[in-house]
Parts: C-alpha cells; structure tokens; sequence
C-alpha cells in the first residue's frame, strides 16, 4: 500500500506509469510530474473495467483519496455506476450547492433507521445550511468550515460541533466521486476542535473478578431472559443497545454469525459478530422463549418493544454489582482490557469492539475485516 513518504519517491517517467494502492485506487504519475487518483473499476451492468478520476496529489491526499474511492465503491454496491453519477448531476443543471448535494446524499440512506434519518436533517438545516447551504462545494474551504463548527462549538455543544463535521465530511467525500468537489475540507480540521471528555464506565478488568462475575451471572434468579442478556453480554461485548435491540432476524446460525445492520450501530457501518460455540447454546435455548417475537429480547411489558435499556445494569445491581463496580457497557472494557493482556492482535480486537477509525475502509468494506481471525480469538474468548 501507499504512504505519503513513498508517493513522494515516485519519480516521472517516459511513459505513464500507475502504482496500486488498495481496493482498486491507484496513483498515475505523468512524464509531465503530475501526480493523479484513479480507481479501476468494473462497469455494473457490462463488466467492462474503467477507471475513475479522484483528483490530484497533494491538493487530494491519500486519506482523502481512500475516502473518495470507499465512497464511489459504496455507490457500486448500489448499482451505481460513479462515472454515471457525475454526468448525471451535471445534466441536472450543475447545481453542485451543498444543500442539493446533501439532500442526494440523505436520499441514499436507506439503511438508516428514521430516528437518524430525521437527527441528520435537522442537523443540517439548524447548524449547515443558513451559512453553506446555497454555496457550491467546490468553493468551501476548511476556513469556511472552522467558521461554520465554531457556531456550536462556542455554545458548548461540543458533540453536536463534531457530529456536524463527521456528517459535512461524509457529503463532502460523497461529492468528490460524483463530481461535484474534489476534496473534503473537513479533513484539514482533525485536532482543531475541542472534544467531549470520554466517560469511563465501570468494568471489571482481572480473570479472578470475571470469573466470580459469570459465576453469579450463572446464579442468578431472575428473567431467564435477562439472564441470557447478561451471558450475551459477556460473550459478544457488543454495545448494550445494540445488545437489546438485536432481533432473530439479524442471526445467521448456519454461518455464526450476527449481523448487525449500519443503522444501529454507533460508527453508522455494518458489524459482523462472530458467536462462538457458547453463545450459539445461549440463543438456541433463547429462542424456545422468544423465538416466535421479533427481539431476541421483548420488553416484558409487552408492546412489541425490546427489553428496557436499564434492564441489564439493573440485573448487575441485584447481583451485588453497583455502578461504580460493573455497568452493561463495562463487558466491552473487560474484554478489551484481558484480550489485550492475553496477547491477542489489537486491530483484531478494535474491529470486533467495532471503533472504526475515521480513515479506515468504510461501509460493507471493512466490516468483514480480519473476520476469520475474530472468529478464533471470539471463540477463544
């Protein structure tokens, strides 16, 4: 793969030359000493391999180009073609507003539950359109885009400022493979924002206290339901909410594996779940209980609902677990901590916590990564 240091290495040649990267983006060096992105592709109904333009290095770095290139392959897996996409708005009346671009953007999230669909539009018209919404994309610059995350920022509203420059970003980097910018400005502003202070939440973190701690789970009197949340919990450290609202639907026991779609998860991608041997027991017997119902587990107060977001840590504290001791989101931190210790890879494991990096492979490219050696450490777990 490439890094800037090589990239700088690369000297013109008599003839064009390209140098690969990842995932079909490559760097084109002319005779002339430019420097330019293309991603080889695959046409989607013809087959036919072309490449697509993602501008030039440095005014696109590398990152920017990943970015670009994740983006474009997203709309393939659409059925989109990315050049098709580009000639498309311009036939549209070029109307490259950031606005309009978003509005395209938003359309695209179909795997979005309501609830985020509607967070994001409201985002946008309170925080982004007043001030950009009218401008063309290609014309912003990162200064207009400080001034712009400044507003909340100075209002103290910290994670609504970087949940404007996460969204900006994504319709940014959306527009450069359709044509309409060529670059995100967002991604010249890593660092310049204040950032909301991270809450560490309770977690056993030694075997000796794990161990004590499945020993009561095992013992515990309550919901068989809960119950089987607390083991899952456990096995899975998966983010309670994503914990509760997992429904049988998502579950492929054939394979092992859980699916968690991009619209209930916190980094808005896909997550794969390897179960192990323990946990298929666990939802084997689950499902004799709730197998007929939609969640793996109800509300007990029926409604249709899946079980309350305090039903867990309520199960630690009638163990003897209070909130300074153990907490639902603590399982994630107890299997960081002891994977780690145990010497396992550290990417495996931040894959399979799900805490993508912002420059990483995005969407259904890189929920898969690494999936058959988190399928060995998952078991071993």
């Amino acid at each position: 793969m490439l890094n800037d240091a090589r990239i700088r290495t690369l000297k013109p040649r008599p003839s064009v030359y390209r140098v690969a990267d990842r995932d079909g983006l490559c760097l084109e060096i002319r005779p002339t000493g430019a420097r330019l992105w293309r991603m080889r592709y695959r046409k989607p109904v013809t087959g036919k391999p072309t490449m697509l333009a993602l501008g030039e290095y440095p005014r696109v770095g590398l990152q920017e180009a990943r970015r670009a290139c994740s983006d474009a392959r997203a709309l393939l897996a659409d059925g989109t073609d990315p050049a098709d996409a580009r000639r498309t708005a311009a036939a549209a009346g070029g109307d490259d507003s950031f606005r309009t671009v978003a509005a395209e953007w938003l359309e695209k999230r179909a795997d979005w539950s309501p609830a985020t669909l509607a967070k994001a539009k409201a985002l946008l018209a309170t925080w982004a359109y007043p001030w950009i919404g009218k401008r063309a994309m290609r014309d912003i610059t990162p200064t207009d885009m400080l001034h712009l995350l400044r507003r909340p920022e100075t209002q103290g509203k910290i994670e609504t400022a970087q949940r404007l420059k996460q969204r900006c970003g994504q319709i940014f980097r959306y527009g450069i493979p359709t044509g309409r910018c060529e670059r995100d400005p967002t991604a010249d502003l890593r660092g310049v924002l204040r950032t909301v202070k991270t809450q560490h939440r309770a977690a056993i973190k030694d075997r000796r206290g794990v161990g004590e701690l499945m020993r009561s789970i095992d013992a515990y009197g309550g919901s068989y339901v809960t119950q089987c949340a607390l083991k899952l919990s456990a096995l899975t450290f998966v983010r309670p909410g994503e914990l509760r609202h997992a429904e049988w639907s998502e579950l492929d026991i054939e394979s092992a594996q859980w699916h968690i779609p991009a619209a209930k998860m916190k980094m808005g991608e896909p997550h794969i779940v390897p179960l192990a041997s323990q946990a298929l027991a666990i939802i084997e017997d689950l499902r004799a209980v709730t197998g007929n119902r939609r969640w793996l587990f109800p509300s007990s107060r029926g409604g249709g609902r899946p079980m309350s977001e305090n039903t867990v840590n309520m199960a630690l504290k009638a163990m003897g677990y209070d909130g300074s001791t153990m907490v639902a989101h603590g399982f994630r931190s107890t299997a960081s901590t002891l994977l780690n210790e145990a010497g396992w890879n550290p990417d495996w494991i931040e894959r399979q916590l799900a805490h993508a990096e912002p420059n990483a492979i995005r969407g259904a490219y890189n929920y898969a990564q690494w999936l058959p050696d988190r399928r060995r450490m998952m078991q071993a777990w």
